[in-house]
């Protein structure tokens, strides 16, 4: 993985979740590629038969103001059209379409970016369900171990005995 065009680091970052699919922006593409949004859409266009919308679809209005929303810092301008995002599927496509090297290296670190998110993820899950396991367990050692704190508490709380004074 060394000689890499790009940073995955840097793709990773550009990697977006949107209707519960993990995307990357026309414009983030077209910046990866170094070609205009522009072009990259109209290459697109002109094979659209290979882009179903599992693979491409365009953003809704409230679905870019959302994601306007979380930039601080703007750089989204005063575009026309509502931007279009790329599934990973969308993504491999693109390199049939686009036929430069440069685009060929950036579709292999978009897709090692992508294969790396899935396995931090994955990660992610097997460390959520060994925390869930370990809190089963002292759910269970807990109960138990109340339990007994509860029965000395009990015995603690019990009246003493008034012993009889014997004498005067």
């Amino acid at each position: 993985m060394k000689n890499e065009i790009i940073p995955i680091e840097h793709i990773s970052g550009k990697i977006l979740l949107i209707r519960e699919q993990k995307v990357i922006l026309d414009r983030d593409l077209a910046e990866l590629y170094g070609v205009e949004t522009r072009a990259l859409m109209q290459n697109v266009k002109r094979n659209i038969g290979r882009f179903p919308s599992d693979f491409m679809f365009q953003l809704s209005k409230s679905e870019f103001e959302n994601l306007k929303s979380h930039f601080v810092t703007s750089s989204w301008g005063g575009i026309r059209k509502l931007p279009h995002v790329f599934t990973e599927q969308g993504v491999a496509m693109l390199s049939s379409v686009l036929r430069s090297q440069r685009a060929v290296d950036v579709n292999i670190a978009i897709m090692r970016a992508f294969v790396r998110i899935r396995e931090l993820l994955y990660a992610d899950k097997a460390l959520a369900l060994r925390v869930e396991q370990i809190e089963k367990k002292l759910d269970i050692h807990g109960k138990a171990l109340q339990s007994v704190i509860q029965e000395v508490s009990d015995m603690l709380k019990q009246p003493k005995s008034k012993s009889k004074k014997i004498g005067f």
